[in-house]
């Protein structure tokens, strides 16, 4: 038998769970682990600027990788700063483990340094956290913290380490790696849904991140095809489903078409592969229309039901779903089915198609993502905040292949570039780009130093109208001529940018932009490119509406 400290048998742990990569910023209460992955040959630990950036960067790696992320932060005050990525891994089903150093044992509950007590603190923001008080122990509930994060509907785990328990140490007896078996639906159940489908006469697939973590958007497709059914993708799951293929139907989420949305709360049939229903997707909660029969298929009983009452409920991996509908589906002919769908898809198309209307005052959006469509590699992934420059994004961008598109659904501001470090390192022959506005871009900037020390190209497009534009919006809407608290000045992003080492180019007007797009690209550096763009267009839509009056005017 082998003596370890508790650090090193962490570490122990985390080889043997196949961890390649670990971001933190470095903490006292947990440098025994630190310590124990000194020039480890297989796991990487990577040193961010903010706590945030590190989760974020986790659970986006996690995302691009299909692993599991793993972050690391010392007590109280690095823990709450992390707490922010592992609320996005909540919302997002992202299997996630957190490492978070904790006061001595005998310290505990006399209001130690930086104490606080994390089963509480973060039970309502992770699938399961656990202390550990003993190093005999840590193999055990380690092994059971990667286990849970990643089994049945993926999510966040935070395990708690006390300073003097990684210090301890014990015969290291290891165990093996629990083995997950997904969830299969019963052969009875599949042939209910294909009877239902082709007896409705208005139905659609709403595929959510149960198809796009399982990387079954191919499967999706031939099941749409077989079964002549219109598909139409939950927030911010674009990738779910190839969106220049003849059934898509549209995404939803802010700004969505209101023909889709017609056409889903008159729907007779809704099958919903992977989406737990939140409330952006639903419009409030108001998707669904009281003759709409609904039929979930999700790997979490949990899901099922939460929001709206299926006529049958499917537990069950979606990608196991998909693979029996297909070995027991017929393809059918139906006209008036396939009008629809010709319909829907005819509807996105016009609704999609990003004009090429340029400025040369500021930089039209309109103009920009018609470029960004000629321009991007299809297997380009794109990484976003939140932010009113989404809609822009959300609408005009076409993902046609999976795994493309990462971002919050929990509407996270500073995710655009951590995530898409966290992006690039897990898939390092792909083109990156993150897209944020200049406030959320000024939350998590600083990660520009952790992308040049590392050597992380990715190009960071920041869409800059000097304010907080989504609440600017809202604040118009609900309290005109009051504004208040949403106006920002910044410095120039891009000299910023060069200050970190980076490439950076400022864009004032659109035929600038695909040049200092491809000097970026050249640069071999991670970039910025500061698109500055007009305060007054705070929405797609307000800019489509001016767009169409100057058009009628002339």
């Amino acid at each position: 038998m082998t003596k370890l400290s508790g650090g090193q048998t962490i570490v122990k742990v985390m080889e043997k769970e196949g961890v390649k990569k670990a971001f933190c910023v470095p903490g006292e209460s947990y440098l025994g682990v630190i310590d124990a992955l000194y020039e480890h040959p297989s796991i990487q630990l990577i040193s961010t600027r903010h706590e945030g950036g590190a989760s974020f960067m986790a659970e986006a790696y996690a995302k691009a990788s299909g692993g599991t992320g793993v972050c690391m932060a010392t007590r109280g005050p690095g823990a709450a700063n992390l707490s922010i990525g592992l609320h996005t891994a909540m919302q997002d089903s992202t299997p996630l483990v957190a490492l978070i150093g904790q006061v001595e044992r005998p310290f505990k509950g006399k209001e130690a340094f930086q104490e606080v007590e994390f089963t509480a603190f973060f039970s309502h923001l992770c699938k399961w956290t656990v202390e550990i008080e003993s190093i005999e122990r840590i193999p055990e509930l380690l092994h059971r913290a990667f286990y849970i994060a990643k089994s049945g509907r993926p999510g966040p785990v935070v395990v708690s380490l006390p300073h003097d328990m990684l210090e301890d140490t014990a015969e290291y007896i290891e165990q093996h790696v629990q083995d997950e078996y997904v969830p299969k639906p019963a052969d009875e159940a599949v042939h209910v849904v294909l009877e239902k489908i082709r007896e409705a006469a208005r139905p659609i697939i709403i595929a959510g991140g149960g198809v796009t973590r399982t990387k079954s958007a191919d499967l999706l497709v031939r099941f749409a095809e077989t079964m002549n059914v219109p598909v139409a993708t939950a927030f911010r799951r674009f990738d779910a489903f190839p969106n220049s293929h003849s059934h898509y139907a549209g995404w939803l989420g802010f700004g969505s078409d209101k023909e889709l949305l017609d056409y889903i709360k008159n729907a007779d049939l809704v099958v919903a592969l992977g989406t737990r229903f939140s409330q952006v997707t639903t419009q409030d909660y108001t998707l669904l229309g009281e003759q709409t029969k609904l039929i979930q298929v999700d790997i979490s009983p949990d899901s099922i039901g939460k929001v709206y009452l299926p006529v049958l409920g499917i537990t069950a991996d979606v990608k196991q779903f998909l693979q029996k509908a297909l070995e027991v589906s017929v393809p059918t002919k139906d006209e008036a089915k396939e009008r629809v769908v010709e319909r829907l898809h005819a509807a996105y198309l016009t609704f999609s198609s990003a004009p090429k209307d340029y400025s040369e005052q500021y930089v039209d959006m309109d103009g920009m993502l018609y470029d960004m469509m000629r321009i991007f590699p299809k297997d380009t992934i794109l990484t976003s905040d939140a932010g009113n420059f989404f809609g822009w994004l959300s609408r005009y961008y076409r993902f046609d292949r999976q795994n493309t598109y990462i971002g919050p659904t929990s509407g996270a501001m500073g995710y655009g570039l951590p995530a898409a470090i966290g992006a690039k390192i897990a898939q390092p022959g792909k083109m990156v780009v993150s897209f944020s506005g200049d406030g959320g871009f000024m939350m998590t900037m600083q990660e520009l130093e952790t992308a040049v020390r590392i050597q992380v190209p990715v190009i960071a497009i920041v869409i800059n109208n000097n304010m907080y534009g989504t609440i600017r919006a809202h604040q118009e809407k609900h309290f005109p001529g009051r504004v208040v608290a949403t106006e920002l000045s910044n410095a120039n992003f891009a000299e910023l940018a060069k200050l970190f080492g980076c490439h950076g180019e400022q864009v004032t007007k659109n035929e600038d932009f695909l040049p200092a797009l491809e000097r970026a690209k050249a640069s071999g550096r991670p970039a910025v490119i500061e698109v500055l763009t007009n305060p007054a267009l705070l929405s797609a839509s307000q800019s489509k509406t001016i767009h169409s009056n100057v058009q009628r005017a002339t």
